[in-house]
Parts: C-alpha cells; sequence; structure tokens
C-alpha cells in the first residue's frame, strides 16, 4: 500500500470472531511491519444461522475429530491483547471484516472488505461454498469521499484438502488473508479488476434442511471412504508415455488422441506421478515422483529406454528425510540439474548429477524458508523465471502462484515485486514445462476446481516481466478414453518423449490390480 510501517483496524462482528482473524493480525505483523488492533462492531451486523452452527459442530466432531480449523469461533478473551487501542491509534487502513453495508472511511485511512461472490460476511460465503463451491474472492477497496468501491485483487482458492463446509472456509479465509497483506504490504502499483464476483449473485442461508441432508450425506461418505480404503489405495496415480512426432503431440493436438499411450508398470504398493522425459547422451530416460504407500513419502525413480524406445527397470535415483516429488529437470553448462518439489523441507532446493543417472548431490538452495511446490524453470527475455505455487501451513496447495527471476541459474533469485501473481485454482499450479509455441510462451497448468488434478489447462503467457505476469486459456486437455482415469495433472514433452499421468481406483490385492489393469488400460 506503502512504504513504512502502519497502523491497521480490523473490524469484524463478535458472532464472526474466529481464529483466522488472529491469524491475519499476524501476518500483516510479520510481513507488512504493521501494528494491528481488533474492534468488535457494536452491533452485529448479521446472525448466525443455527443450522451452520449445527453442521460445522457436526464437521468438527466427526471429520475433523476435533482438530482446529482456521473458521473456527474463539472466545472474546483470546483476542483480548489485540483489542487495546493507545489513545493515539488513528489507523491507515481498516479491514471492514462484517456483514455491515459498505461505508467509506475517515480521511487518511483506506478500508479494505473482503467479498465472495460480490457479498460481504461469513453467511455470504458459508452460503457461497454449500450451494456452489469456491466463491470468487474479491478485496473492495473504498477512499474518503469515494462515490463507489474499486476492487483491487480477486481470486479463487482451492479445496483440495477441505472435508467439509469449515475446511472450505479455512481454504478460502487462507487466501483471503494473502490477498489482503500482499496489498497492506505492496506498492500500490496493483491493478483495479472487474471481476465474475461483482455481478450480484444473491446471499442464500444454510437452512435446517440444508444442514440435515448434507449431515445424512457426510454420515453416508464416511462409510463410502471407509470401505473403499479397506480395498483400494486412497489415490493411485499412474504414468503414461509415447514417442510421438512433433505435430502429433498433445500440445498441437490439444487432446490426448492420436498414438497409443503406454502405461509404465508400477507395483501394486506404489504410484507413479510427475513424470519428466530426458533424452541425455543419446538415450532417453523418464523420471517421476515414486511413492511407497507403506511410508507415504515420496522418492525419485528413473527409468531408461532401450534402443527400440523400451522401457527397462525402475531404479530409484534420489530420496532425502523429506518427501520429495516433481523432478524439473534442466541443462545448464553441459550438466544436467534436478529441482525436486520439497515443499515439507520449507525450500526450493537444487541437485547436480554427480552419477547420471543413478546418484545426485544436492548442490545449492535456490529459495528459502517457503512452502513451494512445483518449481519449474524458464527462460524468457534474457533471465530465468520460476514459477511454483506457495501457501503458508493451511489451505489448498494448487492456488497460489508465485514467480522469482534471475540471471543466473544459481541466483541469486529475486521475488517478483507483485508476489503472489495469481490467486486461481484452475491457473496456477504448474504442470510440466513451459513451452515455446511460434514465439510464445505457454504454460501447462493443473485445473483444480471440480478436484486435486483434474485436468490440464494450457495457458498462453501474455506478459512476464519484473512488474507484472499476464497469462490467458489456449484450451483443456482431460481425460477421456485415450486415457481411462478420472484425472491428469502432468503433461511433458520433449520433441521425442510425451508423458502424462492419470489417477485410477487401484486395488490393495495384486491379483485385482492386475484385473483392472488388464480391463482399462489402452492396448
Amino acid at each position: 500500500m506503502r512504504p513504512g510501517a502502519l497502523d491497521v483496524l480490523i473490524s469484524v462482528d463478535q458472532p464472526s470472531l474466529a481464529r483466522w482473524v488472529l491469524m491475519l493480525a499476524d501476518a500483516l505483523e510479520r510481513v507488512a511491519g504493521a501494528r494491528v488492533f481488533l474492534r468488535l462492531a457494536e452491533t452485529a451486523s448479521e446472525d448466525e444461522p443455527a443450522a451452520l452452527r449445527a453442521l460445522l459442530a457436526l464437521e468438527r466432531l466427526t471429520q475433523r475429530r476435533g482438530r482446529p480449523c482456521a473458521s473456527d469461533r474463539i472466545r472474546k478473551a483470546e483476542a483480548a491483547s489485540r483489542m487495546a487501542e493507545p489513545g493515539d491509534f488513528r489507523p491507515d487502513a481498516i479491514i471492514d471484516l462484517t456483514a455491515a453495508a459498505p461505508r467509506n472511511p475517515p480521511p487518511g485511512t483506506v478500508l479494505l472488505r473482503p467479498l465472495y461472490n460480490g457479498h460481504a460476511g461469513v453467511n455470504a460465503l458459508a452460503g457461497a461454498l454449500f450451494f456452489e463451491g469456491t466463491p470468487e474472492i474479491a478485496i473492495e477497496q473504498r477512499l474518503p469521499d469515494s462515490i463507489e468501491g474499486a476492487i483491487v485483487a480477486h481470486g479463487f482458492a482451492s479445496l483440495e484438502v477441505a472435508s467439509g463446509l469449515g475446511e472450505g472456509m479455512e481454504a478460502v479465509y487462507s487466501r483471503v488473508l494473502t490477498l489482503i497483506v500482499r496489498e497492506l504490504a505492496g506498492d500500490g502499483a496493483g491493478a483495479i479488476f472487474s471481476p465474475e464476483a461483482m455481478r450480484g449473485k444473491s446471499v442464500r442461508r444454510i437452512g435446517a434442511a440444508n444442514a440435515l441432508h448434507r449431515s445424512a450425506r457426510m454420515v453416508a461418505a464416511a462409510a463410502a471412504r471407509a470401505a473403499y480404503h479397506l480395498c483400494c489405495h486412497p489415490s493411485h496415480w499412474r504414468v503414461g508415455w509415447r514417442f510421438v512426432r512433433p505435430g502429433d503431440d498433445v500440445w498441437s493436438r490439444r487432446d490426448l488422441g492420436g498414438v497409443r499411450w503406454n502405461v509404465l508398470a508400477d507395483p501394486v504398493d506404489h504410484f507413479y506421478a510427475d513424470p519428466f522425459p530426458l533424452h541425455w547422451q543419446g538415450r532417453d530416460y523418464l523420471f517421476f515422483e515414486d511413492l511407497d504407500y507403506r511410508t507415504g513419502k515420496g522418492i525419485i525413480s528413473a527409468v531408461s529406454f532401450d534402443e527400440r524406445g523400451r522401457p527397462g527397470q525402475t531404479f530409484p535415483v534420489l530420496e532425502e528425510p523429506w518427501h520429495l516429488s516433481y523432478p524439473s529437470l534442466i541443462e545448464w553448462d553441459g550438466q544436467i540439474w534436478m529441482i525436486p518439489e520439497s515443499s515439507a523441507n520449507r525450500e526450493i532446493a537444487i541437485y547436480r548429477a554427480v552419477d547420471f543417472p543413478l546418484r545426485w548431490e544436492r548442490h545449492a538452495v535456490l529459495v528459502g524458508d517457503v512452502e513451494a511446490a512445483d518449481a519449474t524453470i524458464a527462460a524468457h527475455d534474457g533471465l530465468l523465471w520460476m514459477f511454483a505455487v506457495t501457501r503458508e501451513a493451511i489451505g489448498g496447495y494448487s492456488d497460489t502462484l508465485a514467480i522469482w527471476h534471475a540471471s543466473d541459474l544459481f541466483g541469486p533469485w529475486r521475488a517478483h515485486r507483485a508476489n503472489p501473481v495469481l490467486v486461481d485454482d484452475r491457473a496456477a499450479r504448474p504442470a510440466g514445462n513451459l513451452v515455446n509455441l511460434d514465439g510464445m510462451l505457454y504454460r501447462p497448468v493443473q485445473d483444480c476446481r471440480a478436484a486435486y488434478g483434474a485436468a490440464v489447462n494450457l495457458m498462453r503467457v501474455t506478459r512476464l516481466d519484473e512488474e507484472g505476469f499476464e497469462q490467458e486459456s489456449d484450451g483443456r486437455v482431460a481425460p477421456g478414453p485415450a486415457w481411462p482415469g478420472r484425472r491428469l495433472h502432468t503433461l511433458n514433452y520433449n520433441g521425442r518423449l510425451e508423458v502424462i499421468d492419470g489417477f485410477v481406483i487401484r486395488p490393495r490385492v495384486k491379483m485385482l490390480a492386475d484385473m483392472v489393469d488388464r480391463r482399462f488400460l489402452p492396448r
């Protein structure tokens, strides 16, 4: 918003005082260097329906088993230390979390108000999530003497890790926090948006009949999940590969048709995902995440292809005490480097192949103290650009895009001035290497609106520089008859070997798994 420390006042209805409000205050202090206080609205601007309270209570008991959630209500006493405003406190910014009618702030103050499909307050958020799915978040800014508000930030939160309404609210709140902190910690260079949310959808309140129906479904779904997990692995990803000439690849066709896909054989107690192909010294290799269900931890494994294009046996190449996935590969100064996802270790680290392809050595940390996933590097206009999705402990993993740039692979890597440059569950998370087509840069991205990794969207980058980032949709690739399965979340092609991955039902018993494979895998 402006340089220097800020005084910020957060206004909230007492019935809506939740744990995330304290998280917002902490983040503003930590990132923006602000002095933050809370004020409970004198008159509550909305009441929380009894049906909503009952539904959230049931979820805490049956789905979260008492696990704390950012959307949980807290007592006034828990926020008491934040409410002692000093006598000289005159806020530079007011964050209005109430459902009250919009108002302009006093002179010298800016007011920010989160909206959910165009409406403010807890009931607007809960109703949008319950009846429509993830709402469009908009941050409205009001200035003294302004006739109407302006939208200075907007986005869509991913619900991939949300198992109920309360966790859905947590996911949305986490991105409201991100957008507000970015606006107040920024330099005032943000754009003015006209998002879909401002079209004025009506607020739908959750009634007793809605809550009863959802509760019954919740109990049935819990029973179904328990039965499913007894006989099948919770999620099983597999890798598809094919050798294909340019012009018949997915980027050219914009579908999965053409040359038949082969499936990389996997053991019944592992899944393979995030494939990256490499042609090196006359031979083809494929690197991928290899997750063992028994440990729940991923390592990086690989397979090499013979002169007839047949894969050999899978072999491990990199393991750390923490989970690894998404082995993004890059050739630099005649050597091969790997940047696997290390979000569990809060870093983006790079490894060098010291005995390719078998042995890799940790070389450097490119970006530290960050929970980042699927880092992917591309060269553009004389710089290297690294894309990754980020989060801070809560919310989904697939909606918040951050970018860094450097003149050398080993940095220093500088964060984009507009980070996070995007909050969108359909257009943020990398799904493979960026490609250059007809002089334009394209990004494959995960579409996580319907489910995690539901499809791959093809995005054309229309602006990428140190001042801004823009992209637009140029197609969508979804699973279908050519690739049985319900999901698809990686696409890579190196001019020879094209690879994808997908989600399937996988029985725990090998005999049953083999029967499913014979029935459904492409031949």
